[in-house]
């Protein structure tokens, strides 16, 4: 186990090592469309890269899932593993939906791991943008 100050600089250390190894601009909040965005995410247990539509108003965040979810075969072919959920429980109760792709058996304590993760993001992320990307026209016209 960690004390709260070891695990913050173990985490502050993996996000820089991540910068450095892999200096790009990523798409992340930069998507035209406010509350949908790409994230990166690590725990103790798993990695994770995703496209969260955090959208209060549930017709559109529905219309947009939607959206995304008819271009699903596409995001499949480049992403097996891909997983969608219309209506995702964050953990404080918040309602997003959500498409993501998970590494387990990884943690951001251990730096054994971190090359893993990193080229999993990388490898992932890139996918997620540039299908984003090639259909946002399409996403985009709610």
């Amino acid at each position: 186990m960690f004390s709260k100050e070891e695990a913050a600089t173990l985490k502050k250390e993996f996000w820089t090592a991540f910068g450095k190894s892999f200096p790009r601009k990523w798409l992340l909040y930069d998507t035209k469309i406010k509350d949908l965005s790409f994230k990166f995410y690590a725990d103790n247990k798993k990695a994770e890269v995703s496209l969260n539509i955090e959208m209060n108003d549930e017709v559109f965040r529905n219309a947009y899932f939607e959206k995304i979810q008819s271009l699903e075969n596409l995001f499949l072919g480049e992403i097996p593993e891909l997983f969608l959920d219309e209506n995702f429980t964050l953990q404080n109760g918040k309602i997003i939906s959500k498409i993501w792709v998970e590494k387990t058996g990884v943690s951001i304590f251990n730096k054994n791991t971190w090359r893993d993760i990193f080229e999993f993001f990388v490898e992932n992320m890139d996918k997620m943008e540039t299908l984003f990307l090639d259909y946002e026209d399409f996403i985009k016209d709610i």
